[in-house]
């Protein structure tokens, strides 16, 4: 009994780690967001979702891959546990974001799975990083990995829609469904692109306004 006690303070312990490192990035974030508004008259980031893997789908993620039950196991082959996925209007928003990202001193970036360029079979579309944040505790600094997604609204919404789908057939989706995926991710595609030259457009008539503006005052 004891011991069972014990292994759940570790557990807790190790994933209050990773909390501390969604809140590092979520506050990164927020500020990058702040700033990058007041310096272009647009913020890239709509809305931020995070999420810490429940310590059942860590355990069975183990247990797949034949490993033992603990916590160093866990960090060391489970690069999911802290999750986060940040929401933009624009496909160029989103490697704006992974600039901005990459750009920091303090977090190291180990993996970039660019699914933009090159798209799943199924047609989802998305910007995977798996980062390495430090988070300052009193007696020590604990290196906490991260996987970051970055995706549009349209991307977000088909993907919601396609993991539904996924998980109601329980991963046998029928044949007919995939091709009306495949097709929505299309469709999903051609609205980003056209979203992206309307605010464009927008933005070159802010520019020509402001032009004209200065002219008058001069």
């Amino acid at each position: 009994m004891e011991q069972n006690k014990e292994q759940i303070a570790k557990w807790r312990s190790f994933l209050l780690l990773y909390k501390f490192a969604l809140d590092e990035i979520n506050t990164k974030l927020e500020i990058l967001n702040e700033e990058f508004e007041f310096s272009h008259q647009h913020n890239p980031i709509e809305h931020i979702k995070s999420r810490i893997k429940e310590p059942t789908s860590i355990i069975s993620k183990l247990q797949r891959k034949g490993l033992a039950i603990t916590t160093e196991e866990a960090a060391k082959h489970i690069h999911d546990i802290a999750g986060v996925r940040i929401i933009c209007s624009f496909m160029s928003d989103i490697y704006s974001i992974f600039d901005m990202i990459s750009s920091q001193d303090d977090i190291n970036v180990l993996k970039v799975k660019d699914y933009l360029k090159h798209p799943k079979p199924n047609g989802y579309q998305s910007l995977h990083l798996l980062v390495e944040i430090p988070v300052f505790l009193t007696n020590r600094t604990e290196k906490i990995k991260v996987e970051i997604q970055i995706r549009t609204i349209a991307m977000d919404f088909w993907a919601s829609l396609e993991h539904k789908i996924y998980y109601k057939y329980d991963k046998g989706v029928p044949d007919s469904l995939t091709n009306e995926l495949k097709e929505a991710a299309e469709i999903a595609h051609y609205l980003d692109m056209k979203m992206k030259r309307i605010h464009d457009e927008m933005m070159l008539y802010k520019v020509k306004d402001k032009l004209n503006e200065t002219r008058v005052i001069v």
